[in-house]
C-alpha cells in the first residue's frame, strides 16, 4: 500500500483510538462520593445527575467519532475525494473556482453528517438535563447563518490562499501567513460589532447596581472599555459564562444573562476581574500570537506538499492540484496540531490560573471568585474529577478544583473561603 496512504489511515485510525483510551479513563476517574469542598452546593441527586450527563456525552462522542472516522477511511479507500475532483473539474471553471467547488462540495457534505448529531445533541440530550432553550426555528436558523459565514469568509480566505499557491513562487506561504494574520487582526477589532451579533444581541448591561460596581471596579484598575454588555444567551441554553472581547475602542466584557441571573453582584465583579485579567496579563496578545506563529508553521511546512504527486495518490487522485493539496495536508497535519494544541492547553491552563490570582486580589474578595466558580460548576453540571490525560489533552481551563486550592493558597485564611458568603 502506498507510504502516504499507510500514514493518513494511520493517523486518523491512532486519534480514534487515543480517543477511546482517554474517554475511557475519564470516565473510570470519576467518584461516586461527592468532594467535600462540594457539600452544600451539590445534593446526591443533582451531582448523579452530572455524572449521568457526562457519561452520555461522552459515549454520544464515542459513537460520533465512530461513525465519521469510518466515513473517512472509506472515502479514502474507495476515491471519494477524485470522484468529488471530477466534479469540479467538469463545470469548465477556472482552477481556483474548481478548488472552491471542490472544497465546498466536500465542507457540505461534512456538515451533512455532522447535522443530525448537532440536533441529537441540543433537542435530546441537553434538552433532557434541563439546558436546551432553543427552538428548531433558531437552530435552522444559526446553521444557515454559519454556512453563509463560512461560505463568504471562509471561501475569501481559500480563494486567496489558492491564488498565492499558484502565483506566488517560493515565498507562496509568507504571503498567506501575512494575509491569514491580517484577517486574524482585522476580525479581532470588527468581530464584536459585525460578527457576533449575527447570532446573538447584546445589550448595554441593564442593572444598575451591578454596573455602577463594574464601573467603579474599572475605574479603580484604570481599566477603559466601551462598556459592559449582556448577551442573550438563554434563547439557545441555560448554561452561562463570560468573556472577553475585542481590542481598541471596540473592547468590551460580556456576561451571559444566565450568568447574571444566578450570581450576585460581588460575584459578577470577580468574573468580570477575571476576564479583565487576561487582558492585564497580557493573555490575549499572547494567545494571538502563538495563533499567528502556529499559522506560519502550518503554510511553511503546506508549501512543501503542493502539488505532490504521492500525496495525491494517496488519495487515489488522477490528477494534482494546489486547492486538493490543502485539504490533503490537513490529514498530515493532525498529529502536528495535537502536539500544538496540548501546549496551548498547557498555556491557557496557566492563563486561567493568573487570571483568577489576578481577580481575587484586586476585588480583596477571594470567597466570591470561589462561590462563582463552583455555582458554575453546579449549573454547567461540570465534571469535577477529571483524568489527569484528558486534562491534559482537551483541557483549555484547569479542574475547578485545582482552581479553588490555588486561589485558597494565594489567599490563605481562617475557615473554609468560599463558604462565608461575599
Amino acid at each position: 500500500m502506498h507510504c502516504y496512504r499507510i500514514a493518513i489511515l494511520a493517523i486518523l485510525i491512532g486519534s480514534y483510538l487515543l480517543e477511546l483510551l482517554v474517554e475511557k479513563l475519564n470516565l473510570r476517574s470519576m467518584t461516586t462520593e461527592l468532594p467535600e469542598e462540594f457539600a452544600g452546593y451539590y445534593d446526591p441527586d443533582r451531582y448523579r445527575q452530572s455524572q449521568r450527563y457526562l457519561v452520555e456525552n461522552t459515549r454520544f462522542g464515542l459513537v460520533h467519532s465512530s461513525v465519521v472516522t469510518p466515513v473517512l477511511v472509506a472515502f479514502i479507500l474507495f476515491g471519494g475525494f477524485n470522484h468529488v475532483d471530477r466534479f469540479a473539474r467538469s463545470l469548465g471553471l477556472d482552477g481556483i473556482w474548481t478548488g472552491l467547488v471542490f472544497t465546498g462540495v466536500l465542507l457540505a457534505a461534512f456538515q451533512l453528517i455532522q447535522l443530525p448529531f448537532s440536533i441529537y445533541d441540543t433537542f435530546v440530550i441537553e434538552e433532557k438535563y434541563g439546558f436546551n432553550r432553543t427552538t428548531p426555528g433558531t437552530f435552522a436558523l444559526d446553521v444557515v447563518k454559519s454556512w453563509l459565514l463560512v461560505g463568504l469568509l471562509g471561501g475569501a480566505a481559500l480563494y486567496g490562499i489558492i491564488w498565492f499557491f499558484e502565483s506566488g513562487g517560493r515565498w507562496a506561504w509568507l504571503y498567506c501567513w501575512i494575509g491569514v494574520t491580517a484577517l486574524q487582526l482585522l476580525l479581532a477589532f470588527v468581530a464584536p460589532v459585525v460578527l457576533m451579533p449575527v447570532f446573538n444581541k447584546y445589550t448595554p448591561l441593564q442593572k444598575e447596581d451591578l454596573r455602577e460596581e463594574i464601573e467603579a471596579y474599572a475605574r479603580s484598575e484604570n481599566f477603559r472599555m466601551k462598556g459592559v454588555y449582556q448577551m442573550d444567551g438563554s434563547r439557545r441554553s441555560s448554561k452561562a459564562n463570560a468573556f472577553f472581547s475585542g481590542f481598541g475602542r471596540f473592547r468590551r466584557i460580556v456576561l451571559f444573562d444566565t450568568l447574571i441571573e444566578k450570581h450576585t453582584t460581588p460575584e459578577l465583579v470577580s468574573i468580570l476581574a477575571h476576564e479583565m485579567g487576561h487582558y492585564r496579563k497580557g493573555h490575549i496578545w499572547k494567545s494571538m500570537a502563538l495563533a499567528v506563529g502556529t499559522f506560519g508553521l502550518l503554510f511553511y511546512l503546506l508549501s512543501l506538499f503542493i502539488d505532490n504527486r504521492q500525496l495525491s495518490e494517496a488519495f487515489r487522485m488522477e490528477e494534482t492540484s494546489v486547492y486538493a493539496s490543502l485539504v490533503f495536508f490537513g490529514f498530515l497535519y493532525g498529529p502536528i496540531d495535537t502536539i500544538l494544541s496540548t501546549a496551548a492547553g498547557a498555556l491557557s491552563r496557566r492563563n486561567e490560573f493568573a487570571a483568577d490570582a489576578y481577580a481575587a486580589e484586586t476585588t480583596g474578595n477571594p470567597s466570591a471568585m470561589i462561590e462563582a466558580l463552583k455555582k458554575l460548576s453546579v449549573d454547567n453540571l461540570a465534571n469535577l474529577t477529571p483524568h489527569p490525560l484528558k486534562v491534559f489533552l482537551s483541557y483549555s481551563h484547569p479542574p475547578v478544583l485545582e482552581r479553588i486550592r490555588a486561589i485558597r493558597a494565594a489567599a490563605p485564611g481562617p475557615g473554609p473561603i468560599g463558604k462565608e458568603g461575599p
